[in-house]
């Protein structure tokens, strides 16, 4: 063989040789922990359930999915079938695995399936139990679980990293219906099929670079509410049942489900659980579809964003709450707001009467192929339409329910309208009341800023 037959077979061998490094553009793990909690456990999400749930449906899942690209940049991303996070259990975890893992905060995303078949998540929506010291202590005791289970599972995600294609396509879906419905005394849960919706399925597919699918992340704006407060067992929605559909269906693959802007979307119809199933079918073979479908390739470098902004509460005085707390004006004083008098007349016995909420708005950003936006609280999906008015040139998803799940976040429209979410909502939040005007563009005002 001549020399330079000899120089040409190296390097097609050193190609053959490179070829899956060269395949694969990222490093992905994924990692899953059951996090069902002891029977029997208080429920989250409705406040007219009167016991605790002494029966499991189905199983509740955390899962990592980890990604890096191989210049430094990474995230992981961790999905729950959970109500949500509040705040102080959300910053436990983020400084631990910040520790324990080197994720700096915009690295780390964490997004629940707000299913209201899940477990309280104390202190979260405290405002809903009247506990007792023993069963606030049980809540307290599965939280703290939580946090090291999803920290241990951060890490495990991690551990599991290596060469993966990532690729996103979109599909539709079409079970969401706004409840924000409109009568004379004002605006009131219900269904409006005229009002604003967004029936996007975002999809992320990560395979191996022997083409095995690995992981699917994707994502569907609707309440996790199709059955009302009467069912008392433990179960995961519409959403784990896609999940587990998928994952059936493409064994060796783990799905991942995240919840979009829903804070004014609920699925059409409710009410029955073979609903799950509906709903959850729909999902899952709009993903397929999706997966059969052109996808786009994402190209590194992975670029993460993480900014934290203050949301202005309306004005409230002592007064205000001094009254609530004893029920002036009602013939039967409503303990739920009587609780939240409470919250908030400590704080201001403190001097530090609540005027504030930290609100926080993360991007992570694939190249110029994908952008996920993520913002803590029940978004309503008002966010999700203006901000793909705004960015029109990304190819965009936008998650509520992320990091931490203090309060709804209406639009200024919905502000406007009142009702539910932006006012009676709070309440149960343990907030103070309605944010003030500026709310939206101080949000939009941050996302602007991890979009640079």
């Amino acid at each position: 063989m001549g020399t330079h037959s000899t120089i040409l077979a190296g390097i097609v061998c050193s190609l053959l040789l490179a070829w899956p490094a060269l395949a694969a553009d990222f490093q992905a793990g994924v990692a899953r922990t059951c996090i069902t909690p002891p029977m029997p456990f208080w429920l989250s999400g409705y406040a007219a359930r009167t016991s605790a749930a002494t029966t499991v449906r189905q199983e509740l899942w955390a899962k990592a999915l980890a990604l890096a690209d191989g210049r430094g940049g990474r995230v992981v991303i961790v999905t729950a079938d959970l109500i949500g996070l509040p705040r102080e259990v959300s910053d436990s975890v983020a400084e631990r695995v910040s520790k324990q893992h080197g994720l700096q905060r915009s690295q780390l995303l964490l997004n629940f399936s707000h299913t209201h078949y899940g477990p309280v998540i104390w202190p979260g929506l405290s405002v809903m139990f009247d506990f007792d010291a023993a069963e606030r202590e049980r809540a307290a005791q599965y939280s703290r679980k939580l946090t090291d289970d999803i920290v241990a599972l951060v890490g495990a995600a991690l551990a599991d990293l290596s060469p993966g294609q990532l690729a996103c396509g979109h599909g539709t879906a079409g079970f969401a219906m706004n409840r924000r419905e409109e009568n004379p005394a004002g605006v009131r849960l219900g269904e409006n099929p005229a009002g604003p919706k967004d029936h996007d399925v975002p999809v992320l597919r990560v395979t191996a670079p022997d083409g095995r699918l690995r992981a699917l992340l994707f994502g569907y704006a609707c309440h996790g509410t199709t059955l009302s407060a009467e069912f008392n067992e433990v179960d995961s929605d519409f959403g784990g049942y896609a999940q587990r559909a998928l994952e059936k269906a493409h064994p060796g693959a783990t799905a991942l489900y995240m919840v979009l802007c829903a804070g004014d979307q609920n699925p059409k119809p409710r009410g029955e659980y073979e609903h799950v199933a509906l709903h959850g079918w729909e999902l899952a073979d709009t993903v397929d579809r999706v997966l059969a479908g052109d996808l786009r390739v994402l190209r590194p470098p992975i670029r993460t964003a993480h900014h934290v902004t203050q949301l202005d509460f309306a004005e409230h005085t002592r007064e205000m709450f001094e009254k609530e707390a004893a029920g002036a004006g009602t013939t039967s004083p409503n303990q739920y707001k009587q609780r939240r008098a409470a919250l908030m007349l400590e704080a201001y016995n403190k001097g530090k009467p609540v005027r504030q909420m930290p609100f926080q708005v993360q991007a992570v950003r694939f190249n110029t192929d994908l952008t996920l936006i993520a913002l803590s609280s029940e978004v309503v999906v008002d966010y999700v339409l203006r901000a793909k008015r705004e960015f029109p040139g990304e190819n965009l998803v936008v998650a509520g329910y992320c990091n931490d799940v203090s309060s709804y976040i209406p639009s200024l429209r919905v502000l406007h309208e009142g009702g539910y979410e932006p006012d009676i909502s709070m309440i149960y939040y343990g907030q103070p009341g309605p944010f003030a005007e500026n709310v939206e563009e101080k949000i939009f005002d941050a996302i602007h800023h991890v979009m640079k």
